[in-house]
């Protein structure tokens, strides 16, 4: 079943576009799994001590993200301002991590891949903040 099909499933129909919704909460899913493997990747490197705040970054991201799509998949009696706030939360998180992350793209693919998870993730919050 699908992150669509679930939110469709649910009986209180809630405003806004339930297909936004649905990419959003993929998206932060996303981001949490390419987070928490980078953050992994990154322990076993070489040089793990270079790379300590982008462990922390990671495993940052991944709590927000992991956090802000539980809270979205919530259709009943939502606090507006709970979700705004989480995802200006997620909004940073990913705009710092996808920034420590690019910093090491040329030499670690899963901080490349991690870093285009958390751009993505990024635009989708914005996205979801505009409307």
């Amino acid at each position: 079943m699908t992150t669509a099909q679930t939110l469709d499933a649910h009986p209180a129909p809630a405003g806004g576009d339930a297909e936004q919704l649905a990419r959003a909460v993929d998206a932060l899913l996303a981001c949490a799994q390419a987070c928490t493997a980078c953050a992994d990747a990154c322990l076993a490197e070489e040089m793990v001590a270079d790379l300590r705040a982008c462990i922390r970054s990671d495993l940052d991201c991944a709590d927000v993200c992991t956090a802000t799509a539980r809270v979205l998949s919530r259709r009943t009696a939502g606090d507006p301002e709970v979700v705004r706030a989480l995802l200006e939360a997620c909004v940073s998180a990913c705009a710092a991590c996808g920034e420590e992350c690019e910093r090491h793209a040329q030499m670690h693919e899963h901080c490349r891949v991690c870093a285009e998870a958390c751009r993505a993730c990024e635009t989708v919050c914005r996205e979801l903040l505009a409307r």
